[in-house]
C-alpha cells in the first residue's frame, strides 16, 4: 500500500470537500497496524460506547488482571464473571469479552489466517461471535489490519462530521444513499478517508 501522505494527496485530488477535511487536521495521520487481532477484538468490546478516558481506566484495570497484561483465551475464561464485572464492565461485555476468548480457542484468528481473506470474508467470520458486530470487524480492519478500502457507514461520528462538510440535509436511507455516493469517489482509500473525517475540526 502506498504511504499514508501520498494517499492523502490523491484524496485531495480526488475530492475538493475532502481536501478542506484534510486541511484542518493539524497533525499527519499514521498507520497503527497490530498482527495481534485477539487482543484488538477484545479492546474493541472493552471501548463499544464508552468515552475514551473510561475505556483507558477499565482497560487497565482488565489487564492488571493478568500476568504481563496480556489476556489469555485459557485465563479470561477461567475467571468468574463478577471478577471481570469488578474491573467495570457490564453483563454483557463480560460474555462478549468470554465469547471472543472462546471464538480464539476453537478458531484460527491469527494475522496470517485472516489476511488471506477479503474485507467481507473478515467481517463475515469473525461476525459469528455474539458481541462482535460489523462496525466492530470494521474497526479490527481499518486500524490493526489496515485495510485501505473500508468505509464504516455506520458510524456516528462519520455521518455527523460527513453531513456538515457535505451540507447534507438527509436521512436514514437517503442519507446512507447519499454518503455512499461520496465515499466512492475515495475508493481504494475509504479508510483515510474516514481517519481524516474522524479528527476534522469542523470551522
Amino acid at each position: 500500500m502506498k504511504p499514508y501522505k501520498e494517499i492523502a494527496q490523491i484524496l485531495s485530488q480526488k475530492d475538493p470537500i475532502l481536501k478542506k477535511v484534510i486541511e484542518s487536521v493539524e497533525n499527519e495521520i499514521k498507520p497503527t497496524p497490530s498482527v495481534d487481532v485477539y487482543f484488538s477484538l477484545l479492546n474493541s468490546i472493552a471501548s463499544q460506547q464508552l468515552s475514551v478516558k473510561v475505556v483507558d481506566v477499565i482497560w487497565k484495570r482488565f489487564t492488571d488482571l493478568f500476568p504481563d497484561e496480556y489476556p489469555s483465551a485459557e485465563q479470561v475464561l477461567s475467571f468468574e464473571d463478577q471478577k471481570l464485572r469488578s474491573v467495570g464492565f457490564s453483563n454483557s461485555k463480560v460474555k462478549y469479552i468470554k465469547n471472543v476468548a472462546e471464538f480464539a480457542l476453537e478458531h484460527d484468528i491469527s494475522f496470517e489466517f485472516l489476511n488471506e481473506m477479503t474485507d467481507d470474508e473478515i467481517i463475515e467470520y469473525l461476525m459469528q461471535i455474539k458481541g462482535v458486530g460489523k462496525w466492530t470487524v470494521q474497526m479490527i480492519l481499518m486500524f490493526p489490519m489496515d485495510r485501505p478500502n473500508v468505509f464504516p457507514i455506520d458510524d456516528l461520528g462519520i455521518q455527523t462530521n460527513m453531513k456538515t462538510w457535505y451540507s447534507i440535509n438527509f436521512e436514514k436511507k437517503e442519507l446512507r444513499k447519499k454518503l455512499f455516493e461520496i465515499a466512492k469517489v475515495w475508493s481504494p482509500y475509504q479508510t483515510l478517508a474516514s481517519k481524516y473525517l474522524w479528527k476534522s475540526i469542523i470551522r
